[in-house]
């Protein structure tokens, strides 16, 4: 499911700074589009095409062709926003409510995206796909990545004024940012700015 070397998806700060972050999980990639609560301001699928658009800028390689409709969208926002609520509950050290993973659960009990080989030796998916196989497939990963061994490293940007979450999935396990280019980048020039004001 990995692109080779650049891996993550492009974003953009408020500031219009474009800058690459890898969430190190297809499930986590689903919370750049909105969320719950204050997150609800960023939300960015409202229409088929909206998900398809997040879907070619995913992990998801090569780009499956989808048939996504308007209830599938709102499956999605239902979906990601329970993975928000449960990444974030684990992170603070708390049980995500039963709620959230039963939304995760029903997601991933639909048939997942199938991949295949093709006839020019190259992955490939087998057939045009709707929005519940990709669902499945990012409700899986979600599965994957709360029961397996990097859960214990699913962390959120230590910048204050940032909410991205991601898995560390570095070998040691240090990664304090969501981007080294955005938010390391200004944590780096205000710590000199401190030493230079002392």
């Amino acid at each position: 499911m990995e692109p080779p070397a650049t891996r993550g998806l492009m974003l953009h700060s408020r500031t219009g700074v474009a800058y690459r972050f890898d969430a190190g999980a297809l499930c986590l990639e689903l919370l750049t589009t909105g969320g719950p609560g204050l997150h609800h301001r960023f939300e960015v699928l409202h229409r088929p095409a909206d998900l398809t658009a997040w879907t070619e800028r995913s992990r998801l390689t090569p780009t499956p062709e989808l048939r996504i409709s308007d209830v599938e969208v709102a499956d999605a926002r239902r979906l990601r926003d329970a993975l928000f609520r449960a990444a974030v509950a684990h992170i603070r050290g708390e049980s995500p409510a039963a709620c959230d993973f039963e939304i995760i659960n029903q997601a991933a009990s639909h048939p997942s995206l199938a991949p295949v080989i093709g006839s020019d030796g190259k992955r490939r998916w087998s057939e045009t796909a709707s929005g519940t196989h990709l669902l499945a497939t990012v409700a899986r990963d979600a599965v994957d990545l709360f029961t397996g061994t990097l859960a214990r490293r699913i962390r959120t940007c230590a910048d204050e004024d940032c909410g991205l979450i991601y898995v560390d999935t570095s070998r040691p396990g240090r990664r304090r940012w969501c981007s080294m280019e955005y938010c390391g980048n200004r944590h780096k020039v205000r710590a000199l700015r401190a030493r230079q004001d002392a």
